[in-house]
């Protein structure tokens, strides 16, 4: 008897474990504010009992979204062909600030919880990737490990980010759109002033 009634337990553990972070999944996909209270509602389960399952409201979301980040194949596909670093750039800031657009209830959370408690594993880096990708052109013409390309890469963090999205929006007052608009075009500048104050080498002809 005994068997039976503690496999019973695990599985409605995993049932009420995977009905959490389906209900938190599905949240994060509406752009609405996230919440374990929200979450839990959603679940049809109790607040008190979301926590037990996780510690925070991070925790969960991260398990939440791992399987909807897109990635840097999808971000760069409509420049797939293009050796343009500054095209890439512009292509890639665009994508990932209306991916987070879309989803800003839950990209908000996950910032808060970022502030709250920092480390590197805080929140996906998404962003660093595919930065890193949308100037893929430039490694085979510049040092990787030049001062000035280091520089491009961490300026670049700061503008293709949530957070500088939000700055615009929530504190410039600027319209979605606009604000968009502003943080592609300043990623484009910083790759282009970079392109011409950084001719590097030519590319060996094949």
């Amino acid at each position: 008897m005994t068997e039976p009634t503690t496999s019973g337990r695990v599985n409605q553990k995993l049932r009420t474990h995977r009905a959490i972070v389906s209900a938190a999944a599905e949240l994060s996909r509406t752009g609405r504010e996230v919440t374990m209270p929200e979450i839990a509602k959603a679940a049809l389960v109790s607040e008190a009992t979301a926590y037990r399952y996780f510690p925070d409201l991070a925790s969960l979301l991260k398990e939440a979204i791992a399987g909807q980040l897109p990635t840097s194949a999808e971000a760069l596909a409509s420049v797939e062909g293009s050796e343009d670093p500054v095209e890439r750039v512009a292509a890639a800031a665009e994508f990932l600030l209306r991916h987070v657009l879309a989803r800003q209830g839950v990209v908000r959370a996950m910032i808060a919880a970022t502030v709250a408690r920092p480390g590197p594993a805080a929140r996906p880096g998404l962003r660093f990737g595919l930065i890193e990708d949308a100037l893929a052109p430039l490694a085979a013409t510049h040092d990787p490990d030049s001062p000035a390309l280091t520089q491009l890469h961490r300026s670049l963090a700061v503008v293709v980010s949530a957070e500088a999205l939000f700055t615009l929006i929530d504190l410039a007052g600027l319209a979605p759109e606009d604000a968009i608009a502003s943080a592609v075009a300043t990623a484009a500048t910083l790759t282009r002033a970079f392109a011409q104050e950084n001719p590097g080498r030519r590319k060996r002809k094949k």
